[in-house]
């Protein structure tokens, strides 16, 4: 069995070779919003490295008449806080050194978050970056509709959750939307 380290190292080679293969993933992805849960502020993120990128998927939201907001990590061990965003909107990194909404932007409660990840599960168990930001953000707002954003071949058949682990209501990728 892998420990978590050789879990994620193994999980960012695939979705990186899944990155270089497909470039139409995203847009694809975006087409099947329909299938999202309801929500009327939807928080996204913005794509760093091999991150199945959510600029497609951002316009089709607007587009749809959902508000979109980004999360600002603050404080490292903090939940994230999340700003009201457009397409197009400058943006700065924030404290984790990810691109945000600028400080004066309206704070947002979200109703759906949809985030990236390394790897997934069929009963919503999620692999993130490692960092915990996620994890502390959904702990925080246990209400929230969970979503992943991710290539379909980033689904594993299982993944040991720790206790801080929160699960996915769902996965949307670019075969379509998949509840848990």
């Amino acid at each position: 069995m892998f420990d978590k380290h050789e879990l994620r190292s193994a999980a960012r080679a695939r979705r990186k070779a899944l990155a270089g293969t497909d470039p139409t993933a995203a847009q694809r992805a975006a087409d099947h919003i329909d299938a999202l849960p309801r929500g009327a502020v939807v928080a996204l993120y913005r794509a760093m490295g091999s991150e199945l990128d959510t600029g497609a998927l951002a316009v089709a939201l607007e587009a749809a008449g959902r508000r979109l907001c980004l999360p600002v990590v603050l404080e490292r061990d903090a939940p994230m806080v999340f700003r009201a965003w457009s397409p197009g909107e400058p943006l700065e990194l924030d404290a984790a050194g990810c691109p945000a909404p600028l400080p004066l932007t309206e704070v947002v409660e979200p109703d759906l978050i949809i985030t990236p990840l390394l790897a997934f599960d069929a009963s919503g168990g999620r692999l993130g970056q490692g960092g915990g930001f996620y994890d502390r953000t959904f702990a925080a707002r246990p209400d929230v509709i969970r979503v992943g954003f991710a290539y379909a071949g980033q689904a594993v058949e299982a993944l040991n959750l720790e206790a801080h682990d929160m699960r996915l209501h769902g996965v949307l990728t670019e075969a379509g939307y998949q509840a848990f």
